[in-house]
C-alpha cells in the first residue's frame, strides 16, 4: 500500500488531541517518568530495547541508584556496569551505554546534545532512541517508532505492506512525524502512542472499542486489525545440546571470561570444554541440566563436575574462585544459574 500523508493533513490535530486526552487519564505509572531528565530517559529507553517493561522497572531503579548521573556512569569500571546489567541480556547495549556516557562527559561537558543528529552520533543511540530523548526530555517535535507505536500507526493508516526493514517502515515514520505536536506536548504524545499500543492496541485481541483513535483507524473500519502490522515470521528456532564443566579444586571453581566473538563477550561463565592444560582426578559427575535461549537458539546444557588433581596456573581470562567471590562477578545468565546449582549440590 502507498501512503499519502496529504490525505491525513486535516486529521492530525484531532488525532493528537484525542490521544493526549486518553493518555492524561490512562498513562502507565513508570519509574522513569517521574522526571524529564535526559539521563533517566536515555537509560530507560536503552533498557527497554527488546525487553518487557515489567522486567525493566527493578533494573532501572537499581541502575539509577548505583549510577545516579552520567558522571557516575562514565567513571565506573565496565565490569561494574555489566554487573548491574546482568540478566537484562544484549550486553552490547550496556557497553555502548558506558561508552556514550564517557563521550557525553568528556566531549559535551556532561550535557546531553539537544540536536537529534548529534544524539545519533553517540554510541548505541539510533533514530528511535534519539527521538525519544529529544521529545521526552526536551519536548522537541521529533517522531518515534518502536514495536507498540509502529503497531498503532500501521493500523491507523491501514499500512499492510511487509515490514522488512528501515525502508519499508518509512511511511510509518512519515505519519508519526505528521502527528507529533509542534507547539508542545511532543514527549507526552510519543509516550501516549507507546502506552496505547501496550494497553489497548495489543498484538492479539486488541480492545478496539475502548480505543480513543477507533474513529480514525482504517484497519478497524476495514476489518483487518488481526493482520496488521504485516511482520514477517521469526527465524526458525535451532536446538543445540552442550556440556558445561564445574571444575573444582580445594573448594574453588574455575570460571572463564567470554572472549571477543563469543556470546556474552566480557562476562564470566563456566567452561564449555575442559582446558587442555588441566589434569583431572576421578570420574565426572552430573549435577543436572539447564535450558536457555540465545537469539534464535534454544540450548539444553548438561552440567558436569570434575575434581582437579592439581590446580594449574590460570590463563588471563580464567580464575579459581570461591562461590562467594563468583557472586561479585558479572556473569552470563546461564553461568549464574550453574553457579547456584553447583553451590546447592557441592557445598
Amino acid at each position: 500500500m502507498r501512503f499519502d500523508i496529504k490525505q491525513w493533513s486535516d486529521q492530525t490535530e484531532l488525532i493528537s488531541h484525542s490521544l493526549l486526552q486518553w493518555y492524561h487519564s490512562q498513562k502507565r505509572d513508570l519509574p522513569w517518568r517521574s522526571s524529564q531528565d535526559p539521563y533517566r530517559v536515555w537509560i530507560s529507553e536503552i533498557m527497554l530495547q527488546q525487553t518487557q517493561v515489567e522486567r525493566v522497572k527493578e533494573y532501572f531503579r537499581n541502575f539509577i541508584e548505583r549510577f545516579p548521573t552520567v558522571f557516575d556512569l562514565a567513571k565506573a569500571e565496565e565490569a561494574i556496569v555489566l554487573k548491574y546489567w546482568e540478566g537484562l541480556g544484549y550486553y552490547r547495549r550496556a557497553r555502548q551505554l558506558h561508552l556514550a556516557a564517557k563521550e557525553i562527559v568528556f566531549e559535551h561537558e556532561g550535557e546531553f546534545p539537544q540536536n537529534i543528529r548529534a544524539l545519533q552520533q553517540l554510541p548505541g543511540i539510533g533514530r528511535y532512541t534519539a527521538g525519544a530523548i529529544a521529545s521526552i526530555a526536551f519536548d522537541l517535535p521529533e517522531p518515534i517508532l518502536e514495536a507498540n507505536s509502529r503497531r498503532v500507526l500501521a493500523r491507523l493508516i491501514h499500512y499492510d505492506s511487509p515490514l522488512t526493514g528501515s525502508k519499508s517502515e518509512q511511511p510509518l515514520w512519515d505519519v508519526a512525524a505528521a502527528l507529533v505536536p509542534r507547539d508542545g506536548g511532543a514527549g507526552a504524545f510519543n509516550q501516549a502512542l507507546m502506552d496505547l499500543g501496550s494497553l489497548v492496541c495489543r498484538p492479539v485481541s486488541p480492545f478496539c472499542e475502548e480505543c480513543s483513535l477507533v474513529e480514525h483507524c482504517q484497519a478497524y473500519q476495514l476489518g483487518s486489525v488481526d493482520r496488521i502490522p504485516n511482520v514477517p515470521k521469526r527465524k526458525l528456532i535451532k536446538k543445540l545440546d552442550e556440556k558445561v564443566y564445574v571444575l573444582m579444586h580445594e573448594g574453588k571453581l574455575l570460571v572463564m571470561r567470554r572472549q571477543p566473538g563469543e556470546w556474552w563477550e566480557g562476562l564470566w561463565d563456566f567452561p564449555r570444554a575442559i582446558p587442555e592444560h588441566i589434569s583431572l582426578r576421578g570420574p565426572q559427575r552430573r549435577l543436572g541440566s539447564i535450558c536457555y535461549s540465545v537469539t534464535n537458539h534454544k540450548i539444553t546444557c548438561s552440567v558436569l563436575t570434575k575434581m582437579i588433581a592439581q590446580r594449574p596456573a590460570v590463563r588471563r581470562h580464567q580464575r579459581w574462585l570461591l562461590p562467594r567471590e563468583i557472586q561479585k562477578l558479572p556473569m552470563t545468565s546461564p553461568g549464574r544459574r550453574i553457579a547456584r546449582l553447583a553451590e546447592k549440590i557441592l557445598f
